[in-house]
């Protein structure tokens, strides 16, 4: 994912009002305040509802039939869940508030209706999907291609661009997942994790605050982008050179 700039956040910032505010016109919504741990919905479920966080963040966990979870998504203010349903008639995966927040809760077979009267809703239901699927993409190729302390670096960028998107400061983040969820989202052991975040620190490419090692500063958003691009451009050219 690219830097975000500053335009480029303030629009995604009024894209994200704009999105909410047509939600709230057109459709009759449930608003519910979910705090840490709780569920929104869960794998199994019948799926009758999408929602939208207002505020918060949710993770989403897949269980593997062995029983082992796996967190396969974060999603901040704006973002659509639910999308896994619509196909099977049933959501695929929980849905785990990971911070106090508030979702609202819409029926799918409403919007659909409303999108015959409204079509820009129909634009933005597309939009949504669109997004998700560009997310699952970029995750994807992280995990495929970037080495370890690149990968961590690449989660933090995405956390700070996300929070930059909808107006929040990105200096200081407070990581809502224990270096274990990071290990399990990013297919690492929570000890590489440790061992990356430590060596982004001494680089001065983040800091630890006083107050904990979820209490994250982020001088500059940019040098994680720059600490990634050193991080692969050495592998890029020694494949260049086997192959010549």
């Amino acid at each position: 994912m690219n830097a975000a700039t500053p335009q480029n956040a303030q629009t995604n910032s009024q894209r994200i009002a704009t999105c909410l505010d047509l939600l709230r016109e057109a459709l009759p919504i449930q608003r519910r305040v979910v705090h840490a741990g709780d569920a929104l919905y869960q794998a199994g479920e019948r799926f009758t509802n999408l929602h939208v966080l207002n505020s918060g963040m949710v993770k989403i966990v897949n269980l593997s039939p062995d029983g082992r979870e796996q967190v396969v998504g974060l999603h901040f203010r704006g973002d659509w869940l639910g999308f896994d349903g619509i196909a099977t008639g049933s959501y695929g995966c929980d849905a785990i508030a990971m911070d106090t927040g508030e979702v609202w809760t819409f029926r799918y077979d409403a919007l659909l209706e409303a999108c015959v009267a409204r079509p820009v809703l129909l634009s933005v239901l597309h939009e949504a999907m669109s997004r998700e699927i560009g997310r699952d993409r970029d995750s994807m190729m992280s995990l495929c291609t970037l080495p370890a302390d690149a990968r961590v670096a690449d989660f933090l960028r995405n956390w700070a661009e996300a929070l930059s998107d909808r107006g929040l400061r990105t200096d200081q983040i407070t990581l809502r997942m224990t270096r274990a969820e990071i290990g399990n989202y990013l297919g690492m052991t929570l000890e590489t994790v440790s061992r990356a975040l430590s060596r982004l620190a001494r680089t001065d490419v983040i800091r630890f605050a006083e107050k904990g090692r979820r209490e994250i500063q982020i001088p500059q958003v940019e040098a994680l982008s720059e600490f990634i691009q050193r991080c692969v451009t050495p592998a890029a050219a020694s494949t260049t050179a086997v192959m010549h």
